[in-house]
């Protein structure tokens, strides 16, 4: 039944060998001060190695970028070595692992930059609360970036991703979605600028190119790939007329020629983001040839049937695996993912429990 799943697929220079994607996955497990992987973290990742691939968690690029309690970053030499045990861990179990890199603009509270504004594309406030290191505080404005200040910010995202080749990773992905930086400048209810960066929907997307170019610089356009969320709102970032800028923003990675493009698209009873928008991938698949990874609130069968379907080359799935480390097996075996139902009062906390003591199949055999 589930055969579409477990057919090896070519992402780019990457062949996987099932069509069983890990999203990426905030934890907030890292070691404190220093944002540094720990051996918890090499556990984790260790547990999860049969997906066809595992996108990590989203990792801050640079102080500036990164303001969530307890996460990754990767500008630091001691963050490489951190995070080099966790891909050798990985590879030693036969998978393979690329780093999601994460810039969250407006979302960084001034808590964690000395109490300095975070930047975005424009001077905005994002809606609600951000996470601190002292509990939720109310978001504050951003201020925008200036235009002799971009070059440094994608600066930032070159270091990380040559970072991340030290470290061992197979590709990197560039976070573009949920309300972070890459989409602040997408979506026009963030970005008001009057300048090169703002405007028309080509204008919005130079950001995203200019990025991705750093990025293909060190790696090579094949190992890298971008992460979308082009249909409805995330944290304010919203935008009136989602296929032509989305449409444009396909075109810059058709262009580009980028390892896979995956899309996160919530539906009307979706369990995050949740929205009337409608999905956009019938629009991207018209401009954007290469692999095409969908994600949110799949089950197996409804992938394997997008598989089937055409409409998507691989599935990308996020919370069945925080609680089922062996997800493919559960899946080839059509085990009920109920037994290991998370827990989203531990998505975040510190500590093992939630995190890397979930039962695996093989340790549950009355579910085999």
């Amino acid at each position: 039944m589930n055969d579409a799943l477990f057919q090896p697929i070519t992402l780019g220079a990457i062949t996987a060998k099932n069509r069983i994607l890990m999203a990426p996955l905030t934890r907030g497990r890292a070691t404190s001060p220093g944002f540094v992987p720990n051996d918890m973290m090499v556990t984790y990742y260790r547990q999860r190695a049969s997906a066809g691939l595992i996108i990590s968690e989203a990792t801050g690029i640079s102080v500036e970028g990164l303001g969530w309690p307890n996460a990754p970053g990767i500008w630091s030499d001691e963050q490489v070595e951190g995070w080099k045990a966790v891909t050798d861990a990985v590879h030693e179990e036969g998978g393979q692992i690329i780093l999601q890199l994460w810039h969250m603009g407006r979302i960084v509270h001034p808590d964690f930059l000395g109490g300095e504004p975070g930047v975005s594309a424009s001077a905005t406030t994002a809606p609600d609360h951000a996470h601190t290191p002292t509990g939720r505080q109310p978001h504050q404005q951003a201020r925008a970036l200036e235009l002799d200040e971009i070059p440094r910010v994608i600066e930032d995202y070159r270091h990380a991703a040559a970072n991340a080749k030290k470290a061992g990773f197979d590709g990197v992905q560039l976070h573009g979605a949920n309300g972070y930086l890459v989409d602040q400048f997408l979506r026009e209810t963030t970005n008001l600028r009057t300048d090169e960066y703002g405007g028309s929907p080509e204008n919005r997307t130079r950001f995203l190119r200019e990025v991705l170019e750093a990025l293909i610089d060190v790696w090579g356009a094949d190992r890298v790939s971008v992460r979308l969320s082009p249909n409805g709102a995330t944290q304010g970032a919203d935008d009136s007329n989602p296929e032509a800028l989305f449409g444009a923003a396909a075109q810059v990675i058709e262009d580009l020629g980028l390892g896979f493009l995956e899309l996160r698209q919530p539906g009307p009873d979706g369990t995050f983001g949740r929205t009337d928008v409608p999905k956009q991938d019938p629009v991207i698949r018209k401009i954007y040839t290469g692999p095409l990874v969908l994600n949110s609130d799949y089950s197996a069968e409804e992938g394997v049937a997008d598989i089937e379907s055409g409409r998507a080359d691989a599935i990308s799935f996020g919370r069945p695996f925080i609680s089922n480390p062996d997800l493919p097996d559960r899946i080839a075996k059509g085990a009920d993912w109920a037994p290991n139902t998370n827990v989203p009062q531990s998505w975040y906390l510190p500590g093992a429990a939630g995190y890397i003591d979930y039962p695996t199949l093989a340790e549950q055999p009355d579910q085999q």
